[in-house]
């Protein structure tokens, strides 16, 4: 089996991971495997070197169409000759079905989209994200699948009018070896920012978006003078200063850093779909406190709290109940917090799920 992974670019992010995590997992049967970036170079490449895996840019410029990089993809697909092309978000869904309908191809390669967010404020990005994701409503009966990463986004996409022929959830799945506890990082991480070991702190990843709220995060942490907090991501260099604030941008040693917090918080306004930070801090031990956006209540359970979203007084309530529990409590949280990430949301689990599906449809294109 030939798999085609067609995505708008290789930076950190959620679905960006996810791909990685899924091409370089390991498995007795790992299929042959191409990844393809709109736009050039990415973060995120070089987990991706010496993996035999190849990366071809297309080399867009973000934001401006390219007729060109549409006819070089559909060149790699008539060379390469996949079983199936597995887009990863909108743009990428985009340009990968125009490539795949040059390549003619459509009888041997079977296409497959990815939608990966839930109720996006399309009001607060611009006119040509509002365009892009309208052509995808039009044209979601054109791919064979198209797979969600949550319930939430699954349903929301119905109502903006998405009619693919099949539409399954494939929840994203934790690299529980990647991700786990670990004292000695703690312990080094700490010494590193010159944080007390025994100081409570929690962890915010995301990069500096509307989607994130990093506005309700700063509103809660003034309600919050003793905690300190990890604000990772691009952009969180820039965040406005406070006492315990320690503003990271964006960081390649997320692993480390989740085992340096006591608690992972996530505040985003809506759009989520499930969170791989709430995942990868579960994972690391972390009890999770996150915004009633996405699928957060069902990857959290009975391992942290939901609030509403812009609510920076509840958010602030809920830390500060946190840590008020008895230290036994606390850790006993973040036993059962990893459990539930090994349990329900392995990576395993959803590798397993991707390939199933991708063999399937690769059998349809014999």
């Amino acid at each position: 089996m030939k798999v085609l992974h067609v995505i708008t670019d290789l930076d950190t992010g959620g679905a960006e991971s996810m791909l990685i995590a899924l091409v370089t997992a390991s498995r007795p049967q790992r299929p042959e495997q191409h990844v393809v970036s709109l736009l050039p170079d990415g973060v995120l490449r070089p987990r991706l070197a010496g993996t035999g895996i190849s990366v071809t840019d297309l080399n867009m410029t973000r934001g401006r169409p390219s007729l060109g990089a549409v006819w070089r993809l559909a060149r790699l697909i008539c060379h390469l000759s996949p079983d199936v092309i597995q887009s990863w978000m909108y743009h990428a869904d985009l340009v990968a079905t125009a490539a795949w309908w040059l390549s003619f191809r459509r009888q041997n390669t079977r296409l497959m989209w990815g939608v990966r967010c839930s109720n996006m404020d399309v009001d607060r990005y611009g006119r040509g994200f509002r365009l892009v994701l309208a052509a995808c409503a039009r044209l979601s009966s054109v791919p064979a699948v198209v797979v969600a990463n949550s319930e939430a986004g699954r349903d929301h996409h119905r109502a903006l009018g998405y009619r693919p022929r099949r539409f399954p959830v494939i929840l994203n799945g934790i690299d529980t070896d990647r991700f786990r506890p670990d004292d000695s990082a703690r312990h080094t991480v700490r010494a590193e920012l010159g944080i007390d070991q025994a100081a409570p702190f929690l962890i915010h990843v995301a990069r500096v978006d509307p989607m994130k709220d990093h506005a309700t995060l700063i509103a809660a942490l003034e309600q919050l003078p003793g905690i300190g907090t990890l604000a990772v991501g691009a952009g969180t260099e820039n965040l406005p200063a406070r006492p315990h604030l320690h503003r990271l941008g964006r960081r390649d040693d997320l692993p480390r850093l989740f085992a340096a917090a006591d608690l992972v918080v996530s505040t985003s306004a809506f759009g989520e779909g499930f969170s791989n930070v709430l995942g990868e801090g579960m994972a690391a031990g972390l009890p999770a406190i996150a915004t009633d956006v996405g699928d957060a209540r069902a990857v959290i359970g009975d391992c942290g709290m939901v609030v509403p979203p812009g609510r920076a007084e509840m958010l602030a309530d809920a830390v500060r109940n946190y840590f008020a529990l008895h230290p036994s409590k606390r850790a006993d949280l973040g036993r059962r917090a990893r459990a539930r990430i090994e349990r329900h949301f392995s990576l395993q689990r959803a590798v397993s799920a991707f390939d199933d599906l991708h063999r399937e449809m690769a059998a349809c294109a014999e």
